[in-house]
């Protein structure tokens, strides 16, 4: 037999605080219209009590869970890490929460996206990575908008992206180390299937291309410090050396400075120019004085917001690029001010 006490219930709050059960609903609702006075006296009723609201008794009721789900490709990027935090406090403050799975290859994140709709999730935010389309068409018709941040899913009708300017940041990153008087060019991408590398590099290439110069030489360094470092050891070994480096993200940029500088005695800037991607924290530090161009990620993830609250995903899924800024630093500068 169980000696299991029975929690207290949302009828308990309405008695000890004398005031209706709705009114209650209405105290643990964010946005709700009710009056101070009154949500501070259920307040304290509950507190008396140790009442917290049964949300999934709510979601059964509503037909909303008011969870989130976010699938992660790469947790160990500084901007999928700055995406989660601004869209943590965002929807938190909407009163939604947020359901975090971690993936390591496309079949991992169709199995979390799986596990997702059994948890009931509202919506599905993709950080980094992309979804089958054969899963893609299950959430549609299950009712579970998709929406995939900095990777546009080209071709797919079933869900919504929000990206930054890839294409056009690595154009003004190729104008400008051009201007600077660079011509010989390498280039560290990320995945070879990540749709934000390909157009970073496809920005960066057809530009340098357009102006009558060769494509560059390339390396892959999986968006890793590890493979950047094997990259820029492959690049600035071959003979003639390039002289300017874009890599497809700051991350991978600062192993390029560090193999340049420390292994290969270049002066950064001078002997050879180094650009980014992101505008990560790290760029700006005086060891490396990145140049880069900024992912505006809060103001994405305000357009995600903004589509998960509104439902715009489900009724019309659509693709949204954000521009940002480039910034030139002192790692594509060839004489020092």
């Amino acid at each position: 037999m169980s000696n299991r006490i029975s929690a207290p219930s949302a009828h308990d709050v309405a008695r000890i605080a004398g005031v209706s059960q709705a009114a209650v609903s209405r105290a643990f609702t964010p946005g709700a219209s009710i009056a101070k006075a009154t949500r501070e006296k259920v307040f304290r009723a509950a507190e008396s009590l140790g009442y917290r609201p049964n949300l999934i008794a709510r979601s059964l009721i509503k037909g909303e869970s008011g969870i989130v789900g976010v699938v992660i490709g790469n947790p160990m990027s500084p901007t999928s890490m700055s995406a989660l935090d601004a869209l943590s406090a965002l929807l938190s403050a909407a009163g939604k929460h947020i359901l975090v799975f971690t993936a390591d290859g496309s079949s991992a994140v169709d199995v979390h996206v799986e596990d997702l709709l059994r948890y009931r999730v509202d919506a599905v935010l993709l950080l980094t990575t992309i979804v089958s389309t054969t899963l893609a068409e299950r959430c549609q018709a299950e009712g579970v908008p998709i929406i995939s941040f900095n990777r546009p899913p080209r071709g797919s009708k079933f869900f919504a992206s929000v990206t930054g300017d890839n294409r056009g940041g690595a154009k003004c990153t190729a104008e400008h180390l051009l201007q600077q008087g660079y011509r010989r060019f390498g280039l560290i991408a990320g995945y070879s299937e990540s749709s934000t590398s390909r157009d970073r590099e496809s920005g960066f290439t057809s530009f340098l291309v357009s102006q009558g110069l060769p494509q560059p030489e390339r390396e892959v360094g999986h968006y890793k410090r590890e493979g950047a470092l094997l990259a820029a050891r492959k690049l600035l070994a071959r003979k003639p050396r390039p002289d300017a480096l874009f890599c497809a993200n700051d991350h991978m940029a600062l192993a390029a400075i560090d193999v340049a500088r420390y292994e290969f005695g270049l002066e950064i800037g001078r002997d050879v120019g180094i650009a980014g991607f992101d505008n990560i924290d790290e760029a700006s530090w005086p060891g490396y004085e990145l140049t880069t161009y900024s992912l505006p990620v809060e103001t994405m993830i305000e357009k995600v917001v903004a589509m998960l609250l509104t439902r715009t995903p489900r009724k019309s899924p659509g693709h949204t690029t954000v521009e940002g800024h480039f910034i030139p630093r002192n790692s594509t500068r060839r004489t020092r001010k």
